[in-house]
Order: structure tokens, then C-alpha cells, then sequence
């Protein structure tokens, strides 16, 4: 039998009474990373992502889909250009062996489209991916609460930063796997040093999925990535301050790479909550199904050019999304706010243009 999918309608997000006033309070610390970063680099980058391992140019296929994943962006067979960039979530930009869980920003060029609010006009669909399947909090005020030791630490010495990872990874080897106190070591650079092409992504966070809501999750299916799952990468020792940048380019100048996307769609909205990105909703009750594929050429993801255009050119958020696809829950309506700041405070400090690209033609060659 089919899964009975949960229809989307708008009473599935019960917004806070007070949530308003903690998105101002999580925009203003966002806004003293991103002062403080300005101040260090004499540069405005991300108040958080801001140390990119790549980019990479590539093209989202989708296939002819049955009727409940044939929704929004996915309605039609097609393909469409799309702009990858991986990175780790420090908004400072450190060596590699400060270790923290990775993330993939996946952007995709779709045709005309209605687009959420504030949108009008664009045509791009942007995923934010991180490589666990659920959120470091439960809804926003957790994730506020969460900033309080990077607030503490935020001007500390690098080297300090870097021995206190280096304590996080080898306390992190005896945590229970999965525990708070586990997640909260990975967070703080215990991360284990896994290959960023080895990983799989998720949105972590709801979305809608035009009658429905789902998850997305990108898959590496390209057997030479797959091989990469779980394999670590050496990032101590002289000149392996960026060496997940140069592991990426290693294996992408060679062979490119594929890469499944996955959704999830909701069937129980007790079980799979809306409004709590804490809780990893259960692929018994219904599984990742593949709506679309990545396809990567071989090319230089750290070509000059290239890191220049994802770090200063481009901004990428979950609000950057065709109705059909509106992000959902509290973290997502609080990261709006967040992102529009960020994109607002890189435009205004640098002398770089951040425009949503509408064609191939607008991204850098591969």
C-alpha cells in the first residue's frame, strides 16, 4: 500500500507568540560575527560557512516523476544548471584541523517559477545541506542559546581554537555516538576528519513539497565517491591548513562525480514534526525516494576564479526557493532573517555584486 503523505496546509507551522523577538536577538548576534569577521579579515565574509572547499558547476536532471514527487521544481522532466559549494560552519576561517561537520550549498537554475515572498523574479531553488540528519536544536531559541560558546570564544587566539579541537576530537572518541554531548564536540572541532565527497547531505529542516512537506538529502552514487565514505583526510602537519579543499580538488579534476537527490516526503505529522529539527523523521515510515540527479564534469573547484565567485558572489538560503518548495518550521523562519542580513552586510562592505544568477551563462565555466 502507499504511504499516506501529509497534505500541506498552512496550520502545519504553530508559530511562537514570542519567536519575532528571538529572531531579533539571533540576527543580532549573527550581525557581531559578521562586524567582528570585517574587522579581523578587513573583508566581509559569512557569519557562518564562510571557509569554502570548492565549487563545482554542474547540471540537476530531473526524470519523469510519479505524481506525489512530481511537485514544484521537479513537476516536469528537465535539466538544469547548478553550482555546488561545499564548506565547514565556522564563520572564522581556520585551518582544517579545527574539524567540524561539513556542509554542501546546492543551487539550481530552474525555469520561471512563483517564488516565495520577497523573490519575485528569480528563478533559483537553493538547498542547505549538512552531513547529519538532524538540526543542532530544536527550533530557534535553541539555536540561539547554542551561539553562547561561540560568542564566549569568538576572539580567541586561532591557536587556541586549534587546541582546544584537537581536546574535541579525542573526547569526542569516547562520547556515545549520537549523544548531545557527541554532537556538541563535532560542533566545536571534534568532527572526525571524513572526506567532504564521502558524505551525505541533508536539509536537516523541512520544506514544502508543492501538495506536500518533505526532507531533500544528496546522495553520492558515483562509485569512486562512494569509496570515499568514511575516509579520512590528513589535515595536520605544514601546509595542510586547507586540505579539504585539496582533497575535493584531487578527486573532482580527475572524475567529477554524481550525486542522487532525495526526498522525504512527511506521512505522520506527530511522529515527523514540523516544528522541531531535532527529531530525525523515521525512513521506516517513509523512505528517501530519488527525484533527481546531480551530474559534476571533471573540472578545478579551487580554481581561483572560482572560490572568488562562491565567497564573494554568490549567497545561498533556504528563502532563495520557489513557493512550491517554502522552507517550514522555526529555524528555517529564523534563518530569513539571518540570511538576508548576512547577503545585506556583504553587499554593503565589499565591492562585489550578489545577484541571483538566471542562466548558465551567469556562472563561472567549469
Amino acid at each position: 500500500m502507499s504511504p499516506d503523505f501529509v497534505r500541506y496546509r498552512d496550520d502545519l507551522e504553530r508559530p511562537q507568540p514570542d519567536e519575532a523577538r528571538t529572531f531579533a536577538q539571533l540576527a543580532r548576534v549573527m550581525q557581531g560575527y559578521s562586524e567582528a569577521f570585517h574587522t579581523r579579515y578587513h573583508h566581509a565574509v559569512r557569519p557562518v560557512h564562510s571557509k569554502g572547499h570548492g565549487l563545482l558547476i554542474g547540471e540537476l536532471e530531473v526524470p519523469d516523476l510519479p505524481p506525489h514527487l512530481a511537485q514544484g521544481l521537479f513537476a516536469a522532466p528537465g535539466r538544469y544548471p547548478a553550482v555546488v559549494r561545499l564548506s565547514t560552519p565556522p564563520g572564522d576561517i581556520l585551518p582544517d584541523s579545527v574539524s567540524t561537520p561539513r556542509a554542501l550549498a546546492l543551487k539550481v537554475i530552474g525555469p520561471p517559477a512563483a517564488m516565495v515572498d520577497g523573490h519575485a523574479g528569480e528563478v533559483t531553488q537553493d538547498f542547505l545541506l549538512n552531513n547529519g540528519p538532524v538540526f543542532a536544536a530544536k527550533d530557534a531559541g535553541g539555536f540561539l542559546n547554542n551561539q553562547l560558546p561561540i560568542r564566549l570564544t569568538l576572539n580567541a587566539p586561532e591557536e587556541l581554537k586549534v587546541a582546544a579541537a584537537l581536546g574535541a576530537q579525542v573526547a569526542a572518541r569516547v562520547a556515545p555516538e549520537g549523544s548531545p554531548l557527541a554532537g556538541a564536540l563535532k560542533q566545536l572541532g571534534g568532527h572526525p576528519s571524513t572526506h567532504p565527497l564521502g558524505e551525505t547531505y541533508y536539509s536537516q529542516l523541512p520544506l514544502r513539497w508543492g501538495e506536500y512537506v518533505a526532507k531533500v538529502a544528496l546522495v553520492p552514487t558515483a562509485e569512486h565517491l562512494r569509496a570515499l565514505t568514511g575516509q579520512a583526510v590528513r589535515v595536520l602537519g605544514p601546509g595542510r591548513a586547507d586540505a579539504l579543499r585539496a582533497a575535493v580538488a584531487q578527486v573532482i579534476r580527475a572524475s567529477g562525480g554524481t550525486w542522487d537527490l532525495r526526498a522525504q516526503l512527511c506521512t505522520d505529522e506527530a511522529r515527523m514534526p514540523i516544528e522541531d529539527g531535532s527529531v530525525r523523521w523515521d525512513e521506516t515510515l517513509s523512505p528517501f525516494v530519488t527525484v533527481a540527479r546531480l551530474h559534476v564534469p571533471p573540472q578545478d573547484p579551487a580554481r581561483p576564479d572560482k572560490l572568488v565567485f562562491a565567497d564573494d558572489r554568490l549567497s545561498f538560503s533556504p528563502w532563495h526557493a520557489h513557493a512550491a518548495h517554502r522552507p517550514l518550521g522555526s529555524a528555517m523562519r529564523a534563518r530569513r532573517h539571518v540570511y538576508e542580513q548576512s547577503t545585506a552586510f556583504r553587499r554593503e562592505h565589499n565591492d562585489e555584486p550578489l545577484r541571483e544568477p538566471r542562466t548558465a551563462g551567469d556562472l563561472p565555466t567549469p
